[in-house]
């Protein structure tokens, strides 16, 4: 008998286990990482492919229907996120390495966090009553957001690159955050994935054929998308009626590398270039003129030869200015005070006694948290002591041709938090002017990334954004979230000392008006909670 049994084992006509039977949860592990780790890179800028974002999770949620072991599933999604999120943030190696190997796979880890509840939740969808499943579906939308939405506070908050900003350049789907802030539009994304995986998981594991198995789930998705392109059509065809010049702006990029910024030894050739620069932004006839953040080697409020240095110069264009640069209080106190901040200067008044802080500093840049604890960490910006936050979105007022421009300044990375942006359009602001300074982060993603974020908080607010960087991204994107104007040099390329003047203009429809985002902030935030908990009560109490 145990020679039969033997015989049987080893005999040649008896079939074995294919390669797929026998490693098919490792073959399946490693696309599924693949395909992640490469659409999650391909959705964002500087890849102008924001169309992967429809797709970015269908590869782990499809794998997730399949029911894998969570072992095998948690640790291929999290370290396939941890790696596209190193690579996205590359550009942080500019400033430390230590920060981008820390920061990478921590938000790696934090958005992978919702691949853990489409693991529980989306084998339990099989079969179960279409009711049910739609809102399990809704509820997985829903928990995106709410992780979307701790990332905006969390640890100081960095809420860089939402799912949202893959569609910076696609205005079409982005009018939804008009009502719902960003969100809005990051739920309709994920809400398209996942009709793609169940209308994947109904052809290919079901034995459906064609629609004779429809995807409810999928239906629903598109339904979402094509009401977020119904709200864009009546803007579109109506807006030419509305729409009214502004002023004419020069921005200017003065591109001071960073290794000198702050080298007091150099700051007689810094101000030759914003001297030069400025001087020929001037004889284009702009109405306005706009340098970018902290861009003066000394504090304009503080050092007197600063302050008269561009004074003077704004005499000698005879165009207002709005710039960057730093204030510094009670010099040499014990309740000394150092402020990155925005500033108004005029022809025939000088420096506004009026100015802007910046309220939402950058953690080891700007400041170290828990001092206390952490005080023997020291800041990447090599001045002053610690800076100390604003405490008013209070806008500047500037003379533009007949009319004052209500500014409402968002300084540096300011404007990806969308909570900012709204309280200067609540504070009356009808124009959104972001100065930066990416120059920080080299000429790879970043400067894109960056202003990615401009155009959905153009769209939030629907006030007109100015940008102006050291060295780019600088431009214009009107209310709709349209990029109207990019400065570039003859290359094509954003990083380059130079000027551009554009003209900018506005939709007066919007000039008094406020959106329902900017009114109520993020109660859609609530509703995708909402969401989360009955989706997945019903799944749970289904079974």
């Amino acid at each position: 008998m145990i020679a039969d049994s033997a015989t049987a084992a080893l005999d040649p006509y008896e079939p074995r286990p294919g390669l797929l039977e026998r490693h098919g949860a490792r073959f399946a592990a490693a696309a599924v990482f693949v395909f992640t780790v490469v659409l999650a890179i391909v959705s964002f800028p500087p890849f102008s492919a924001p169309e992967f974002a429809y797709a970015m999770l269908v590869p782990g949620t499809f794998w997730a229907y399949t029911g894998p072991r969570f072992k095998t599933f948690a640790w291929t999604i999290l370290a396939a996120q941890a790696l596209a999120w190193t690579i996205l943030l590359g550009w942080l190696h500019h400033v430390t390495w230590a920060g981008l190997l820390l920061l990478g796979p921590f938000v790696g880890a934090w958005v992978g966090l919702w691949y853990l509840a489409a693991w529980w939740v989306l084998p339990r969808m099989i079969g179960r009553p279409t009711s049910v499943r739609l809102l399990a579906m809704l509820g997985l939308a829903g928990v995106w957001v709410v992780i979307e939405w701790t990332r905006m506070w969390f640890l100081g908050g960095f809420p860089w690159l939402p799912l949202a900003a893959s569609q910076w350049e696609r205005v079409v789907i982005l009018q939804v955050a008009e009502f719902t802030g960003a969100y809005g539009v990051s739920f309709v994304l994920v809400m398209v994935n996942l009709g793609f995986a169940a209308y994947a998981h109904r052809l290919f594991r079901e034995g459906a054929n064609g629609l004779s198995k429809r995807s409810q789930e999928f239906f629903l998705a598109l339904f979402l998308l094509l009401t977020c392109v119904a709200l864009h059509m009546p803007e579109a065809f109506n807006r030419r009626a509305f729409t009214q010049p502004l002023a004419r702006v020069a921005l200017v990029q003065p591109a001071i590398p960073q290794d000198v910024k702050w080298d007091p030894a150099r700051a007689t050739g810094i101000l030759d270039a914003l001297r030069e620069t400025t001087i020929e932004a001037a004889a284009s006839r702009p109405d306005l003129i706009v340098w970018p953040e902290a861009v003066t080697p000394l504090a304009v409020r503080d050092d007197p030869a600063m302050k008269d240095f561009v004074e003077q110069l704004t005499r000698r264009t005879g165009v207002p200015l709005i710039l960057g640069s730093i204030a510094v209080e009670n010099r040499n106190q014990p309740a000394e005070l150092w402020r990155n901040g925005a500033f108004v200067v005029t022809p025939a008044e000088g420096v506004a006694e009026r100015s802007y802080a910046k309220r939402h500093l950058v953690p080891f840049g700007e400041y170290v948290p828990l001092r206390s604890v952490l005080g023997w960490l020291e800041k990447f910006v090599p001045i002053g002591g610690d800076f100390v936050p604003g405490e008013t979105s209070s806008p500047l007022l500037v003379s533009l041709r007949n009319q004052v421009a209500v500014v409402g300044p968002l300084i540096c990375y300011e404007d990806i938090f969308p909570s900012l942006a709204r309280a200067s359009a609540l504070g009356g602001a009808n124009l959104l002017v972001v100065l930066t300074n990416n120059g920080w982060f080299g000429e790879g993603g970043a400067a894109y990334q960056h202003a990615a974020h401009a155009v959905l908080r153009a769209v939030e607010t629907r006030r007109p954004v100015l940008r102006c960087g050291n060295a780019g991204w600088s431009g214009w994107i009107d209310e709709y979230g349209a990029v109207r104007a990019t400065v570039t040099d003859a290359r094509g390329s954003i990083y380059f000392r130079g000027t551009r003047t554009i003209e900018v203009s506005r939709d007066t429809r919007w000039a008094e008006r406020t959106t329902f985002y900017t009114e109520y902030g993020d109660w859609f935030v609530a509703v995708a909670a909402a969401f989360a908990l009955f989706g997945l009560t019903a799944i749970k109490f289904g079974e």
